[in-house]
C-alpha cells in the first residue's frame, strides 16, 4: 500500500454557456479585426469593426440574463474582451489614423487612453457593489472607443466637407483620444440607462419620435451616432456641474441616506 496515494482521476470537468460567450467571443473578434484593418489601412472598416463590437458586447450580458447563463467565467472573459474591443483596438486605430504623425506625444496620448480603459474595467469590476446602479462611475469604455472611431468614420464620411479642416484634424485626434482616455478614469457620473423600462406604456408620439430617430440613423448613421455619443460625452461632465452647484455628491456612488 502506498504512503502517497494517487489524486482522484475523475475529476469534475468545469464546462462554460456557450450562447452568451459566443457574443463575447465574436465582440472580441470585432476588436481583433479593427486592429486588422487600421494595419492595412481601412480605417473605416477598423471603425465600423468597434461599433459592430459595442452592439455584440451589449447583448451578451442581456443572452446570459434571458437565459439564466451567467457565470464568472463570462463576466472575466467579457472584461477581458473590453480590454481589446475598447481599449486596444480605438488605441491602435486612432494612432495609425491621426495620432503617428506627433511622434512620440501620439503614443504616448494613445496609451493614456489604452491604460485609461484598463483602469476603468479594473475599477468596475472592483467597485461594482458601491457604486449607484443609475450611474456609471467615469465614462463607460464602449461609449469612449464610440467617441474615438466615431470621430475616425465621420471624417472619412464626410472627408470632402471637412476637407477645409484637414490641418485640424491631427489635433482634433489628439484632444478627443485624450479626453475619452482620462474621462473613462474620471469621478464623473453617466447615467447608465438601467432605469429605462422598455415593460411600461408610453405615449403615441413617442413611437413617431422613435420612427423620425430611425429614418434619420439610416440616412446619416456616422453623423447620428457621432453627435449622440460627444452629447452622452458632454452629458456627464454637466451633470457633474449640476449637483457640483446644488452641493450633492458628485461621485456615483451609493448614499447613505
Amino acid at each position: 500500500m502506498s504512503l502517497n496515494p494517487k489524486p482522484s482521476l475523475n475529476l469534475r470537468r468545469q464546462g462554460i454557456y456557450l450562447l452568451p460567450n459566443l457574443f463575447t467571443l465574436a465582440a472580441l473578434f470585432g476588436g481583433f479585426y479593427a486592429i486588422v484593418q487600421a494595419m492595412n489601412g481601412k480605417f473605416e472598416h477598423a471603425a465600423l469593426a468597434i461599433f459592430a463590437s459595442m452592439i455584440l458586447d451589449g447583448l451578451d450580458g442581456r443572452v446570459a440574463r434571458m437565459t439564466h447563463t451567467q457565470s464568472e467565467f463570462g463576466a472575466q472573459f467579457d472584461s477581458l474582451s473590453d480590454m481589446v474591443s475598447f481599449g486596444v483596438a480605438p488605441a491602435l486605430v486612432m494612432y495609425s489614423w491621426g495620432l503617428s504623425s506627433f511622434g512620440k506625444l501620439g503614443w504616448a496620448v494613445a496609451f493614456i487612453y489604452c491604460a485609461g480603459a484598463a483602469l476603468r474595467l479594473a475599477r468596475f469590476n472592483t467597485n461594482i457593489a458601491v457604486v449607484d446602479k443609475r450611474f456609471f462611475q467615469g465614462l463607460p469604455s464602449p461609449a469612449a472607443a464610440a467617441l474615438v472611431a466615431g470621430l475616425v468614420w465621420i471624417n472619412i464620411e464626410y472627408h470632402d466637407d471637412l476637407s477645409p479642416l484637414a490641418e485640424l484634424l491631427p489635433y482634433t485626434a489628439l484632444f478627443f483620444t485624450l479626453f475619452a482616455g482620462l474621462t473613462m478614469v474620471s469621478n464623473v457620473p453617466y447615467w447608465s440607462f438601467k432605469e429605462l423600462h422598455m415593460r411600461k406604456t408610453v405615449p403615441f408620439v413617442s413611437l413617431l419620435i422613435a420612427t423620425l430617430v430611425l429614418v434619420i440613423g439610416a440616412s446619416r448613421p456616422a453623423l447620428v451616432l457621432f453627435s449622440f455619443f460627444i452629447c452622452y460625452a458632454a452629458s456627464g461632465y454637466l451633470y457633474w456641474l449640476w449637483r457640483l452647484i446644488k452641493k450633492q455628491p458628485v461621485a456615483a456612488v451609493k448614499s447613505d441616506k
